[in-house]
């Protein structure tokens, strides 16, 4: 191999490479491709030169060349706090603003379930009594009963740190568990529906709705909001799977299912919110319309939260998945 002659035919795409790698995150789509596409050949110039016609001064270039390419493509920078600054004001409330079209009529809909269910257990004694024995019944409902000593039967701390992992669970399972076609979310929405509607249908027929709505309220409408937004997300990644759009099917299932991890970090900390509010606020021994208002207060300022910064994020472009730059690192990158 003629060394010189390799090295002037190939120069301009090295020293392309050099000025890609220069501009860092400031490059576009294609610009991202380009480099990975460079960083390949150049790998595997330096290869042929070094089993052909090796040559300290090329290598050398070569060399540094490759590994500045490398850790670029592979994606070894770390984040920082700005990074977590700007998922949190954009990224995440942006994915949750996107996919409203999906988990508003979710939440709507279980809702109108966990009603239904409610007021026909409520009028329907017969249910009752395949629900439980009488006796059961009145342990579960009276005052003082399960109902209501359930949120103070363990030290707050340690009862919002067990909610909080719980209902993380449950909207992890809804986001990934939506690939399967949805049908698991739309199960695990329905056992959690039933479980609030034999609730409310218990105690109205007890004449203690309004305690029982006391309880759950404060903490419940921010929960459940929470699990709806990681259920709709489910069931818009398993729809996804179904009808990919205008996209191939491989890339559509690959930028919602990357939205959805970056949503599901997003999610615990709201459930985390919930959670504190479980522990510390629905026991207390605040007036209720006090714990509601704490409840609703919370619930307001996530809605605010996705519709301001989300829809503002939104309209830029943002979508909550990552960079380009960083989509490319899923390319091979063997030369």
């Amino acid at each position: 191999m003629d060394l010189d002659v390799f090295v002037m035919t190939h120069r301009a795409e090295w020293d392309r490479l050099d000025r890609l790698l220069r501009r860092g995150r400031r490059l576009t789509g294609a610009e991202a491709d380009e480099l990975v596409v460079l960083y390949q050949r150049a790998a595997t110039h330096l290869s042929l030169i070094q089993s052909s016609a090796p040559d300290p001064t090329v290598t050398g270039r070569l060399t540094q060349l490759v590994a500045r390419a490398r850790a670029t493509v592979t994606g070894t920078r770390r984040a920082s706090w700005r990074d977590a600054a700007r998922f949190l004001t954009e990224g995440f409330p942006a994915a949750v603003y996107d996919s409203r079209r999906w988990w508003i009529p979710t939440a709507v809909l279980s809702t109108l379930l966990a009603a239904v269910i409610g007021w026909w257990i409520g009028s329907h004694p017969e249910v009752q009594s395949a629900i439980a024995a009488p006796d059961e019944l009145r342990q579960l409902t009276r005052p003082g009963g399960e109902y209501e000593t359930y949120y103070s039967s363990h030290p707050a701390a340690s009862f919002a740190a067990q909610v909080w992992t719980n209902n993380a669970q449950a909207a992890a399972m809804c986001l990934v568990l939506g690939a399967f076609l949805c049908l698991p979310v739309i199960w695990i929405l329905f056992l959690n529906m039933a479980n609030l509607g034999v609730g409310i249908g218990l105690m109205s027929s007890a004449g203690r709705l309004d305690t029982f709505l006391g309880l759950v309220l404060p903490h419940g409408l921010l929960e459940l909001t929470a699990v709806f937004v990681a259920a709709g997300t489910g069931l818009r990644l398993g729809w996804t799977l179904i009808d990919p759009g205008p996209r191939p099917r491989r890339e559509a299932l690959a930028r919602q299912g990357r939205a959805a991890l970056g949503m599901a970090m997003g999610l615990a900390l709201v459930l985390f919110v919930s959670g504190l509010i479980e522990g510390f606020v629905t026991p207390s021994g605040l007036p209720t319309w006090a714990r509601i208002a704490i409840g609703v207060f919370a619930e307001a300022a996530f809605l605010t939260y996705v519709y301001v910064l989300g829809g503002r994020a939104a309209r830029t472009g943002e979508t909550g998945d990552v960079d380009d730059w960083e989509r490319s690192a899923e390319l091979p990158t063997a030369a």
